[in-house]
């Protein structure tokens, strides 16, 4: 089987603008929960999130480009510069030919559609722009992506709720392996920290308003946050051939369908999923040295999760450290998973896992090492990345030390 590295990668999000922000930021602990900067935040029952603040679009974009881009499609782009610049490669006709795109949103262009509902509904127009389309379809970041670099191998846009990123990974290490490309980048976005994303968030009724606190026992729901990340998957020998640095290999996939309720967790889809990757990548639960948890802070999914991690790991999860950073970052849907892959990139390369923060106790519903509150040195040569979304689809990534 051909093997699968990661030899750039780049993010925007709430923590940080590059990688190197955001491992700091995950290594001191640091949380961006804050009070919303939205249109209308008033008008919200929760007004906290995870921004990302002091980003300026021209910066890195022109005016007349920036018409073209929703905010997701901004943070794709942002992100895939990054780490194409990290991972140093020369886009000819040949290798534009073995190169793709595949990226994972749950929403799409959000905020093209909040901005263009006001202006047809509230402002009474009868026009939009004729680029609105264009903007909110969930192939945008996609598109823009492969258009920007030149690739034009395999290009397609995964949306699976919160798992979308994962499972675009996943997809890109598939292609790869299957030899219907040398290189993909890969990942996820969203941006849906508008006044119409939000509400439709309210309607559930699993959001906190104070901050989330993943595995707690106080835990009181999930905080909403905007972001992504995009990676640079190379064929090994590719990789190797030109001299590249090889950040790590994504040694096992899995997935799965809970085929059962569409918003209520259930644990034999993870455990499945979970299953399914260590498998994959020809590996034992004892060999996992960090999971990076789906840890939304609701009381059921992380009951859930923790149960299922019992399942898979035996005794051996009393051990084992599974923190969940979307206490810092806030859950960022469909991109999300993405963002997390940094927290197992960084327990691999840095030899530091980043915290579950806002912790206050441990709950015996979910008893896992949650790394409560301050990061920790380990030595972890492999790390495990969950990902369980709203309608029952799981998407697990297993990355190992090369």
């Amino acid at each position: 089987m051909r093997r699968v590295v990661i030899t750039g990668a780049g993010t925007l999000n709430p923590l940080g603008h590059d990688v190197r922000a955001t491992y700091a930021a995950m290594q001191a602990g640091r949380c961006a929960i804050d009070r919303l900067s939205c249109r209308d935040v008033d008008r919200l029952m929760v007004q906290i999130g995870a921004e990302i603040r002091d980003f300026d679009p021209l910066l890195h974009f022109g005016r007349g480009q920036l018409g073209l881009l929703d905010r997701f499609t901004q943070i794709a782009l942002v992100s895939a510069r990054q780490a194409m610049g990290q991972a140093g490669l020369e886009v000819d006709e040949a290798l534009s030919l073995r190169a793709g795109v595949v990226l994972g949103t749950a929403g799409g262009g959000n905020t093209t559609v909040d901005d263009n509902y006001r202006t047809v509904f509230e402002d009474g127009k009868n026009r939009v722009h004729p680029l609105v389309v264009p903007r909110l379809m969930h192939n945008a970041a996609t598109s823009h992506v492969s258009m920007e670099f030149g690739l034009k191998g395999p290009g397609l846009t995964i949306s699976t709720a919160c798992a979308s990123a994962n499972h675009a990974m996943g997809h890109a290490l598939m292609l790869i392996r299957a030899g219907l490309a040398d290189v993909m980048l890969t990942g996820g976005s969203e941006a849906m920290l508008c006044f119409g994303g939000l509400k439709a968030w309210e309607g559930l009724r699993v959001m906190a308003r104070d901050t989330c606190r993943p595995f707690s026992r106080d835990r009181s729901g999930m905080v909403q946050g905007e972001g992504g990340a995009v990676f640079v998957f190379e064929e090994y020998d590719h990789a190797r051939a030109r001299g590249a640095e090889i950040l790590a290999e994504v040694a096992g996939f899995g997935m799965s369908a809970d085929a059962g309720d569409i918003v209520a967790p259930e644990p034999d889809g993870p455990v499945r999923a979970m299953r399914a990757a260590l498998a994959d990548a020809g590996l034992t639960p004892a060999a996992l040295g960090y999971v990076n948890a789906h840890g939304t802070g609701t009381a059921a999914n992380d009951r859930i999760e923790a149960e299922a991690l019992g399942r898979v790991l035996g005794a051996g999860l009393a051990d084992l450290p599974v923190s969940s950073t979307k206490s810092m970052h806030g859950h960022l849907i469909g991109g999300t998973s993405a963002v997390e892959l940094l927290a197992c990139l960084m327990a691999l390369r840095e030899g530091v896992i980043a915290p579950t923060v806002n912790f206050t106790q441990a709950d015996p519903a979910c008893p896992v090492d949650a790394v409560p509150n301050a990061a920790r040195e380990a030595r972890v040569d492999v790390a495990m990345s969950n990902a369980f979304a709203f309608g029952g689809l799981n998407a697990v990534l297993v990355l190992r030390r090369v």
